[in-house]
């Protein structure tokens, strides 16, 4: 009776399901995200020709951060009538590549202390659209929201397959023995969440990556060099690279902001709808967006870099169903754990691009159902229709061709040309205002009229 109990309590929000059970789960958030979170510090860096030793500090308060920030929306610290701060949601908070072609413009400018500054401010305009959130979330009807969900896991795709085919400026980029072990990856994921029972099916990426990492080893893709040079235990240094504020570098980064805090919201219904069968309240909503906001204006004198939620762990917890705040509370302290110890960290960040991809593309896939799921949830008129149809079509095709954006200035680009998610947001959202609903018997009539000529 206590197993069943204690397998149960990993598809509950509350209690503390055995160690056992949580901590593989809680390491498999860790393995889909840690790269991605890691290689913004990095190439950050790199534009920004930071030192080796101050290279390491920024990776160090990326996972720090990572991992705070992920806390802070677990478990909300401060929960009154009046106001949340973190949206008590199974979600994990990392570093977000959505910033890093303005950091990267930012750092060729200016420096690092820039962007910590246009952080700072980024994360004020992020807290205002949280307390606002009730005026904001009208805008984002179930139809909308399944569309922005819908593109998050779309655009997530050239990701997986850049990563199979071995990481884009990888000499070996295409491989046959890169696709042979995607492919493997992939297949052993994808058997496992069919066939798999228990643990073997709720931690089928996990496996599935260690099954890939092996095969790896084999091909002699793994170097372990990272881990060798690597310090044993170090602490981050809060305002070690100072602040700056410089006004076109903040204005550029509070749009993106801005632009998440809304983007947010499909993330975070992606969490709810997949693992919980339900739509997040507005006062979930409130807290979690406050609490990105405040978290990142927080975490900016630690050195981290722009947090957001990630997309690849809301769809671990729509396909696993795991949704207990312990198990990803496990993943935050992995995360810490890494930030504090960079042997720790180095390990993770051996594992080849070609396994991540073939462990990830499953996950994308769930996110793009998942917002297909919340579409068709709402009738499909030929308005609603051309609603989705043109938001995907405008942000997947403007960022594929983003060199038609030439003509326009690199503030433009920037905003427009780098993201999917922003222009789909931005259409499906005028559409929705523009577009006159309607009536839904008149639609009806017309769809049996319809039908019956067709027979």
């Amino acid at each position: 009776m206590q197993k069943v109990k204690t397998q149960s309590t990993l598809f509950e929000l509350t209690g503390i399901p055995a160690f056992g059970q949580a901590f593989p789960l809680a390491l498999q958030h860790v393995v889909a995200m840690i790269v991605g979170c890691v290689t913004p510090a990095i190439m950050v860096a790199g534009i920004a020709g930071l030192s080796e030793s101050d290279s390491v500090i920024l990776i160090q308060a990326a996972l720090v951060s990572s991992g705070l920030s992920t806390l802070i929306q677990l478990f909300p610290f401060i929960k009154t009538k009046y106001l949340t701060i973190g949206s008590g949601l199974p979600i994990i908070m990392g570093i977000s590549f959505a910033y890093v072609p303005s950091m990267q413009s930012i750092a060729e400018e200016y420096d690092i202390p820039t962007i910590l500054g246009s952080m700072i401010v980024g994360g004020i305009v992020a807290t205002f659209a949280g307390l606002f959130i009730k005026k904001i979330h009208k805008f984002f009807p179930p139809l909308i929201t399944g569309t922005v969900v819908f593109t998050i896991g779309l655009s997530l795709y050239p990701t997986a397959i850049n990563y199979m085919a071995g990481g884009i400026g990888n000499e070996n980029y295409g491989s046959w023995q890169n696709w042979l072990v995607a492919f493997i990856t992939l297949a052993l994921v994808t058997i496992l969440n069919h066939f798999g029972k228990g643990i073997w099916k709720l931690a089928s990426i996990l496996i599935g990556i260690i099954g890939g990492y092996i095969i790896a080893f084999f091909f002699g893709m793994i170097d372990f060099t990272p881990i060798q040079e690597a310090a044993v235990f170090q602490i981050p240094m809060p305002m070690h690279f100072g602040i700056k504020f410089e006004a076109s570098a903040c204005i550029a980064l509070s749009v993106l902001f801005a632009i998440n805090s809304v983007q947010a919201i499909g993330e975070f219904s992606a969490t709810t709808i997949g693992g919980m069968d339900r739509m997040p309240t507005e006062k979930e909503l409130q807290g979690g967006i406050v609490g990105l906001g405040l978290s990142n204006i927080l975490f900016a004198f630690l050195g981290g870099l722009p947090t957001a939620t990630y997309g690849q762990n809301v769809g671990i917890v729509s396909t696993t169903k795991v949704i207990n705040r312990c198990v990803l509370g496990g993943a935050a302290m992995i995360l810490l754990i890494a930030g504090l110890i960079p042997k720790f960290s180095s390990f993770l960040t051996t594992i080849p691009y070609c396994v991540l991809g073939g462990a990830t593309i499953s996950v994308f896939a769930s996110i793009a159902m998942t917002g297909m799921k919340l579409i068709t949830s709402q009738n499909m008129t030929y308005r609603n229709t051309s609603i989705v149809g043109l938001a995907a079509a405008l942000g997947m095709g403007i960022t594929q061709a983003s060199e038609s954006l030439a003509n326009f200035p690199d503030w433009f680009i920037m905003i427009f040309g780098k993201s999917p998610v922003v222009v789909a947001t931005l259409i499906a959202v005028l559409l929705n205002i523009i577009l006159p609903k309607e009536n839904e018997n008149e639609t009806a009539a017309a769809n049996d009229s319809a039908n019956k000529e067709n027979a």
